[in-house]
């Protein structure tokens, strides 16, 4: 197919792809067919026009693919227009791969951008399990293993005084034997719940009734009383800070945090560079990105209504992302989205792609290169991402007014640990009374 024929003003008339990839380029319907495209790769083509003395027309990519390979060797979307000579070029920018080098011939870089995960901004939230968060679970493990064993060891310490007390005492061969037997059976069957309530009463900075005698003992309860100390004094002044100034928990900021986690689902950009690229991962993490997505979305700039309602998250280019928070913030003067601070792709180049061996493609590099020297091509990007610095920061920066009256939801989980604290001390003080009543029936 000609690609190209002289008009009567010796211009050459040349076939373009173009595609929409905001805010690069915004295809603009003319009816009949025809489109035109806005942004700064409108800029690129004009002047390239002008240069290079040709007339052009656009042809849509379809369904605005950029392409990718497929198994009989052929490629789908713009890709696949120049790999036919349906068009001498596609006016866009393209992330520069092997693979589409062997279809197309590439400019130097335009532009360079990488690739993360944008998804709905994180709020500060009620977290039942909050006054859990001071310390990490593995301080949490060490601190209950502590516990038992200080358990044990009160425990061996309340046997050895006991049989220290009974060893060569002749008056309770004069007792009755039944009531010697209850006395025994009573204190077998206290013993372990007193020494975990001690424990734990000590832990907490309340005030033991049980003081030992022997030196092995003092030291238990020196050494126990310090550690509690040192513990609930930090849980206290940890909690107090995170409840006085709330933290927003960011559950997604990386590509493990996304495949770990299952609330949030996630879906690729169709016939992109990174569907390709996770489809053909060789690692653990891409082969779990790719398996588990829940799809896929025409552009990230077409999906930004979606990702900031929550229904999914979108590995995207960065520029594109920007972008979308300029759009959200222009139009609601709030941000709802939020861009993870890892990576999922770093830096790729970004060039226009021609036919392979275009005559054109030389004197389109010359101009390139002097509008990136010049700074223009910066510009004309910079001028279409505005109001982006507010939404660049972390979402704890959303916080306004300081320090805030703490709601009943900020207190459930405390006060649930607390109900159920009651519960088993009332049934512990019942099962006593209970033991008590029983002896005495019983003697």
């Amino acid at each position: 197919m000609a690609l190209s024929t002289t008009v009567s003003n010796q211009k050459t008339y040349l076939k373009i792809a173009a595609g929409e990839w905001v805010p690069y380029s915004k295809v603009i319907s003319l009816g009949d067919g025809k489109i035109q495209i806005e942004g700064p790769m409108r800029n690129v083509l004009d002047i390239f026009a002008e240069m290079m003395n040709f007339e052009y027309e656009l042809l849509y990519a379809p369904d605005n693919l950029w392409g990718g390979p497929l198994r009989n060797g052929s490629w789908t979307g713009m890709l696949g227009m120049l790999q036919r000579d349906v068009v001498e070029f596609a006016i866009a920018p393209f992330f520069v791969t092997p693979d589409r080098a062997s279809v197309s011939d590439f400019t130097d870089p335009v532009y360079s951008d990488s690739q993360a995960i944008l998804m709905v901004r994180p709020e500060v939230q009620s977290d039942v399990t909050g006054f859990l968060k001071p310390f990490t679970l593995l301080v949490w493990l060490l601190a209950v293993l502590s516990l038992g064993l200080v358990v044990l060891a009160r425990e061996g310490l309340d046997r050895w005084e006991a049989l220290d007390r009974w060893e060569g005492l002749d008056r309770w061969e004069a007792l009755d034997r039944r009531e010697a037997q209850v006395v025994t059976h009573y204190t077998a069957r206290t013993s372990w719940s007193r020494a975990t309530m001690w424990a734990v009463q000590s832990l907490l900075n309340e005030s033991p009734k049980w003081l030992p005698k022997k030196d092995s003992g003092r030291l238990l309860v020196t050494t126990w009383l310090l550690a509690s100390l040192v513990f609930t004094s930090c849980y206290s002044g940890i909690l107090t800070a995170m409840l006085t100034v709330p933290r927003v928990t960011i559950p997604i900021d990386s590509l493990p945090d996304l495949v770990a986690q299952t609330r949030l689902p996630w879906r690729l950009e169709a016939g992109s560079m990174m569907y390709a690229f996770f489809e053909e991962a060789q690692d653990v993490l891409g082969r779990k990105v790719f398996a588990k997505k829940a799809g896929t979305f025409q552009d990230c700039w077409a999906a930004r209504q979606d990702v900031a309602q929550g229904h999914f998250a979108a590995i995207c280019d960065r520029t594109t992302m920007m972008k979308a928070m300029s759009w959200d913030f222009s139009t609601t003067g709030k941000c709802h989205l939020y861009i993870s601070r890892e990576k999922a792709y770093s830096s790729g180049i970004l060039g226009i792609a021609f036919k392979t061996k275009s005559k054109y493609l030389p004197r389109a590099n010359k101009i390139l290169s002097f509008l990136k020297e010049s700074g223009i091509m910066n510009k004309w990007l910079g001028d279409q991402i505005t109001n982006t610095s507010l939404c660049l920061k972390p979402p704890t920066a959303d916080i306004k007014g300081g320090i805030s009256a703490l709601g009943f939801e900020a207190f459930s989980g405390s006060f649930l640990l607390l109900a159920s604290d009651q519960a088993v001390n009332y049934e512990y003080k019942f099962d006593v009374v209970k033991k008590k009543h029983l002896s005495a029936v019983n003697v």
